[in-house]
């Protein structure tokens, strides 16, 4: 006697479901795959201890790195309220509150998981090397050192309670303390005796004087008849390539409009021209600009005097020299390659395996279990409300 109506359509149902569900078990089983989820991103801190001040540089980059080392990216850049951290010698204390500020901007990008583990460097540059650490550089030749080494060369070289200072721009007039600038490590002299220990400075806008008072910090004489040599007797070799002036450098050249590669001869003039207006002029088209302004002009020739009689830029190879902050997005310094360098000694985190399978195979796994479901469920209504033929 054959198989019923309903004993055909149950086995039927129940054969579906069998296979629908060994065809999702086998996807489950033999199409998964694994997968790298997306790395954690690591966080450092880099503070540049300054001569003149102090900046916070926050960097981060993918916690798996590459060849083992961090592909680093900038996050902030924060300037540090006050001086440089070596003036505050004599209170170590407020050397550290003064970090504060930018200290708690950079926390804010940070995941607070983080902040324990996010390591945070001090990088010491001119200011701090001039409390006895030992390095190879053209240390006493920084902006703060070279301001401070001119004025005592024209004290020294004519001694007055009134000193006429070249560099300084016309009808611009302050009073200085004479004891400080013999302090620096980079003075080698002793303030005259016939001297009081306040100093009156005009200014006298003098561009061609002033040039001359800069070119006696440096020793060129040292370097005759030897062509790889700068200043100084200090070796430099051909300059061939692409050159990037930068911190001080642009500063100065970008208050002077002059960051967009002219020609040396339009550098010369724009600086000189600079020199020569009144100091009431330039102080009312730069309001809020007073801490820097008066050194504007000194800053601009010095750098003139550096880059073409020091280094040996001349009309032909200065247009290889570009005067820039940034280089794709990240402000150019030392900073930026010392945290390269330690982000290869900060242990890379191994990126975290998952199992996973692809859209369409999840799709269809999906779909063989649902038939399965309702295979089974059509067996059971079948075998539980078909009225026997």
């Amino acid at each position: 006697m054959g198989l019923s109506r309903k004993e055909q359509v149950f086995l039927a149902l129940l054969g579906a479901s069998g296979v629908s569900g060994l065809t999702a078990l086998i996807l489950l089983l033999v199409e998964a795959t694994s997968v790298l989820l997306p790395t954690d991103i690591k966080f450092g801190i880099v503070f540049d201890a300054g001569s003149s001040h102090t900046s916070l540089f926050l960097y981060q980059w993918l916690a798996n790195k590459e060849n083992g080392t961090g592909v680093v990216s900038q996050a902030l850049a924060c300037q540090v309220e006050g001086p440089g951290i070596s003036s505050y010698t004599s209170n170590a204390a407020q050397a550290g509150e003064s970090l504060q500020g930018c200290l708690e901007e950079a926390l804010v990008l940070i995941p607070e998981a983080q902040h324990r583990k996010t390591p945070t460097f001090l990088g010491a540059t001119a200011g701090m090397r001039l409390l006895s650490v030992y390095t190879h550089s053209y240390l006493c030749f920084g902006r703060d050192q070279m301001l401070s080494r001119l004025l005592v060369g024209l004290v020294q070289s004519r001694p007055a309670a009134l000193l006429r200072h070249p560099c300084y721009l016309s009808g611009y007039q302050t009073t200085l303390a004479l004891g400080p600038l013999y302090e620096s490590p980079c003075v080698h002299a002793t303030p005259p005796l016939s001297l009081p220990q306040n100093l009156t400075v005009e200014g006298t806008g003098n561009p061609g004087a002033c040039v001359s008072a800069i070119r006696e910090l440096f020793n060129f004489s040292s370097c005759q008849g030897q062509e790889d040599c700068a200043f100084d007797g200090v070796y430099q070799p051909p300059l061939r390539g692409q050159f990037y002036a930068f911190s001080n450098f642009y500063y100065t050249f970008h208050f002077l409009n002059l960051t967009s590669r002219q020609p040396l001869s339009t550098v010369n003039a724009t600086i000189w021209e600079f020199c020569q207006r009144p100091w009431k002029l330039v102080e009312a088209s730069y309001p809020g600009q007073d801490r820097w302004l008066r050194d504007y002009c000194a800053s601009g020739l010095y750098i003139l005097t550096l880059l073409h009689e020091g280094y040996g830029f001349s009309e032909e190879t200065w247009p290889s020299l570009e005067f820039r902050k940034q280089a794709g997005g990240v402000d150019i310094g030392w900073t930026l390659g010392y945290m390269l360098n330690l982000t290869g000694m900060i242990p890379a985190d191994a990126p975290a395996q998952w199992r996973a399978e692809s859209y369409g195979v999840w799709v269809a796994k999906v779909v063989f279990m649902v038939l399965a479901l309702v295979a089974v469920v059509g067996a059971a209504l079948v075998q539980l409300f078909w009225l026997q033929d």
